[in-house]
């Protein structure tokens, strides 16, 4: 008979916990998809922030590895200096506040690139006439940060190096990689 009443017990809390259970299992639940729902609506945010610094960041070296051909096709670039226009954006206040944004929404990886390639400017200062060596270590430096981008925006295993990066609009990128 004790074994009975213990059995009856074992029955009346089963049968109180086990809704309770269920109930505390579906709020722990709703709470996970909710927050895995709201950090991929703050990453898709950041996401077309990151792609819209990353354009205006980049528009310089854009402007800068373009060739004279294409330059000269725009009708408003004809008679202008191409290394005289990036330079100038590259200085401007602008520029300043778009790597400023960078600096906040870009990856770790691509603000280290990002660093890398301005402390070599930075330390080469005003180049008159730019040595093969040094056009090559810039190539070198866009291309990894070209390719901490990609990284950031989803491709973490590409297997592209850093001078493939530049491959597509570089007609002669595979010569400077292999000087």
């Amino acid at each position: 008979m004790v074994e009975k009443r213990w059995l009856d017990y074992l029955t009346a809390v089963g049968s109180v916990a086990t809704p309770i259970f269920v109930l505390i299992l579906t709020a722990v639940g709703w709470k996970l998809r909710q927050s895995v729902e709201r950090e991929r609506e703050l990453e898709d945010k950041l996401r077309e922030d990151r792609i819209n610094t990353y354009n205006l960041i980049l528009e310089p070296f854009i402007i800068l590895f373009m060739t004279d051909a294409a330059w000269a096709m725009d009708k408003a670039n004809r008679g202008k200096d191409k290394g005289e226009i990036a330079t100038a954006k590259m200085l401007s206040l602008e520029y300043r506040k778009y790597a400023f944004k960078l600096s906040l929404v870009g990856s770790d990886a691509v603000v280290i690139a990002y660093n890398d390639l301005m402390q070599f400017f930075y330390s080469h200062g005003e180049i008159a006439a730019p040595t093969e060596e040094i056009l090559k270590k810039v190539m070198s430096l866009l291309g990894a940060f070209l390719l901490e981008i990609r990284r950031s925006m989803g491709n973490e295993t590409t297997k592209l190096s850093n001078w493939q990066m530049l491959e597509w609009f570089m007609q002669d990128a595979r010569k400077w990689r292999a000087a």
